[in-house]
Parts: structure tokens; C-alpha cells; sequence
């Protein structure tokens, strides 16, 4: 499948959902009236660099090379000045700068692969586009799958990498509307009768920065869950419905601000 194919036709996808639930007008700004964003978030793009280098680490690995540890350290610095370069916009956070966030980068990379566990697990497939059909839907759900492995047994293994300020929690893990749309994606698209695992890969930017790995599972209870929510969620759409959440907690590194702000006082 080629993802950007994929996505220039009218479809749903994880983020857009759980944008559309966190502030409908967000949504609107962004997927509706495709409107620029005020700023470049220094998370979003850090994030974006660390996911660029765990690709690149994961697509050597799948031939049987080990990337030395100089060798990723020097490919995020490489993709992060890439990023200074090119993103006159970045907001970043008090206290760091580009400078901070390339001793993080480097720092947090050192112990994810210092720390990540030596399996024996077979490489499916790296950034694996997705596209599903759900009954009642009539555009489909598309995204991309970080990284898909299968152990001795025979089981896959969905991960997702993520970089975070803190640590997960159970719920966020059991909870997470991404990984459950990810179990939905691999069983329509030939793996319907295996075992699936999901894990989140996480990266954590505190004092001493860590990597923790979360592994979770889904039932059918909570696909079926999840595909009512998603269904509401494309009704809500379809009628034009996009409800302010002025009060969320996103609200405050929101890349629409000034564009909330004159939609209130219109």
C-alpha cells in the first residue's frame, strides 16, 4: 500500500479521531478547512526525529546489521539540524531549545538502545501502511504501523514508539484508542487468526531520561467499543458538528489558539 496514496483520499485515521474527540473545532481548522498551523511544537518534531532513527535502526536490523551506537547518535543529530534548518517555527517548551533537545535526543537513545531487550523476534515489517473498511463507515480508517514482529510461536507484536515527559500507566496502555485501532487494522488485513500483542515503545525525557516498554492485548469487547465511538465520531462529521473544548488540557499548546480565539469572538 503507498500511504501517501492512502491518505489523499477522504478517510479517518487514529489521530484524527481522538483530535475530533479531544476539541471539534480543532479538527475543523486542521482536517476541515486545512488551515496552516500558528506553530511547529519542539515535541511533535522531536518526536518525529526519534521515530525517523528507530525506522532507520529497526530497517537495518531486518537485514542482519546492528547499527553501532555512534552510528544512530550521528543520524539523529543529522535529522534534528535537518529540522533546525528547514523549521523557522518551532515553540519550544520553557527551558529547552534546539541545543537542550539535541543532548536529549542523544541521551534518550543511548539508553533505548542500551536497554532494549535482546529478542530473537522476526522483523514483519517497518512503517506498514494500513487501510480497513468498518460496517456503517463509508470511507475507510488508514495510518501506518511503526513496527511489526513475530516470535517463535507465532504470535505478532505491534509497536508503536512514542516519546513522553513521564512514565505510562496501565490504563493509558489498556486504554490507548491507537493500539486497539492497530489490533483492528492487522486483523482485517490477514492476521485475523493469530494471537496479537500490542506495546508501546517509549522513550521518557525525564532528569534521568528512561525507555520503558508496555505490552497489552485486545478483546473483541473492545473493538466492538471502539468501532461505536469511531461511528459517532464520523456522524458528528457528516452533520457538521465541531463542539470548542476550551477546557482541555491540550488547549494550552493548541496550534489554532488565535484561530479559537476569533471563532469566540465572531
Amino acid at each position: 500500500m503507498d500511504i501517501a496514496k492512502l491518505r489523499s483520499q477522504p478517510h479517518l485515521s487514529a489521530s484524527a479521531i481522538s483530535e475530533y474527540i479531544d476539541c471539534g473545532l480543532s479538527y475543523k481548522f486542521s482536517r476541515i478547512d486545512k488551515i496552516q498551523p500558528e506553530f511547529t511544537s519542539d515535541a511533535l518534531e522531536f518526536g518525529s526525529v526519534i521515530h525517523k532513527v528507530l525506522q532507520n535502526y529497526y530497517q537495518k536490523k531486518m537485514t542482519g546489521e546492528i547499527m553501532a551506537l555512534d552510528e544512530v547518535l550521528s543520524l539523529f543529530e543529522e535529522y534534528w539540524k535537518e529540522v533546525g534548518e528547514s523549521s523557522l517555527n518551532i515553540q519550544y517548551k520553557d527551558g529547552k531549545d534546539f541545543e537542550a533537545l539535541l543532548r536529549d535526543g542523544k541521551e534518550m537513545l543511548k539508553i533505548y538502545y542500551e536497554k532494549q531487550p535482546h529478542d530473537d523476534f522476526t522483523i514483519l515489517a517497518i512503517e506498514e501502511p494500513f487501510s480497513f473498511l468498518i460496517e456503517g463507515l463509508p470511507i475507510p480508517i488508514v495510518g501506518v504501523i511503526d513496527l511489526m514482529e513475530q516470535d517463535e510461536s507465532g504470535t505478532v507484536i505491534i509497536t508503536d514508539f512514542k516519546t513522553s515527559s513521564k512514565s505510562y500507566s496501565a490504563d493509558e496502555v489498556d486504554n490507548s484508542q491507537q493500539l486497539t485501532i492497530y489490533n483492528m487494522a492487522v486483523n482485517a488485513n490477514g492476521y485475523r487468526d493469530r494471537e496479537i500483542l500490542l506495546r508501546f515503545d517509549v522513550l521518557i525525557k525525564t532528569k534521568v531520561p528512561k525507555f520503558e516498554q508496555y505490552y497489552t492485548t485486545r478483546s473483541n469487547e473492545d473493538m466492538k467499543r471502539i468501532t461505536k465511538r469511531i461511528l459517532s465520531v464520523w456522524d458528528g462529521i457528516r452533520k457538521g458538528v465541531f463542539i470548542p473544548n476550551d477546557t482541555n488540557w491540550k488547549c494550552k499548546g493548541c496550534f489554532y489558539k488565535n484561530h479559537c480565539n476569533e471563532w469566540f469572538r465572531r
